[in-house]
């Protein structure tokens, strides 16, 4: 497994219609690998995230993948293609020292949905909501969303000093694009908080696999880092 990031340059024209569409940016990402690369195994999948710097400093793609991707093209069109800039590290190194018990800085940006179990509205509806998928909208419940998978992922949120969950959800939008003919609507959070290790396996398969749907649309990928490394980001 591999984890790079690569920056991209919101001044060109090109990054922002990549950065608008997480259909457009699939493809990108897509691309980077040839035709008859793995794209999902036993070991992990493709996953990949945007993540705005503070202070407007810029945008980073970061991308988890089974194999070495190639950023080319996302340079000639949306970075520095004077500076071909990307970072490529070999996953496994982290990946082993996963274990039981330890304490991470993490990021998710994910798709928290739930399947309807009855219909709530107050109006008759032509077409039936019982059993589709509903994005939840409130912190609360994407919070709880959260929560409720991490267990089955090898993960518990820790408590702040306050004892509630350290946890921030943050970056909450609705988002509507284009794929094909169809218009796909998400409801996508950005989780960052601090969380500890309960069953290195799951864990381990959570940073390879992600966690939630969307995974296709920049959703899933949680990243972790030690409080010094978060200190440097």
């Amino acid at each position: 497994m591999f984890i790079s990031r690569i920056p991209l340059n919101k001044a060109r024209y090109g990054a922002r219609q990549l950065i608008g569409s997480p259909y457009k940016l699939h493809a990108a990402v897509e691309c980077s690998f040839p035709p008859d690369a793995v794209r999902k195994n036993d070991e992990g999948r493709i996953l990949w995230r945007l993540d705005a710097l503070t202070n407007d400093k810029g945008v980073w793609l970061y991308v988890v993948s089974p194999e070495k991707p190639d950023f080319t093209h996302i340079v000639e069109q949306a970075g520095w293609p004077m500076h071909e800039e990307w970072e490529t590290k070999n996953y496994t190194p982290l990946l082993e020292r996963i274990a039981k018990g330890q304490q991470w800085h993490f990021r998710l940006r994910a798709n928290p949905v739930r399947k309807a179990s009855e219909d709530r509205g107050r109006r008759h509806r032509a077409e039936g909501i019982v059993g589709k998928i509903q994005g939840h909208v409130t912190v609360d419940q994407q919070m709880q969303w959260l929560i409720d998978r991490s267990a089955s992922h090898g993960f518990r949120i820790l408590d702040n000093e306050a004892g509630q969950p350290d946890v921030i959800v943050k970056e909450r939008h609705k988002e509507q694009f284009k794929r094909g003919n169809a218009i796909v609507t998400l409801a996508t959070a950005v989780f960052e908080g601090h969380l500890e290790v309960t069953d290195a396996d799951l864990f381990r398969g959570t940073l390879c696999h992600g966690v939630g749907r969307a995974k296709g649309f920049g959703c899933g990928l949680l990243t972790v880092a030690s409080e010094t490394e978060n200190r440097a980001e």
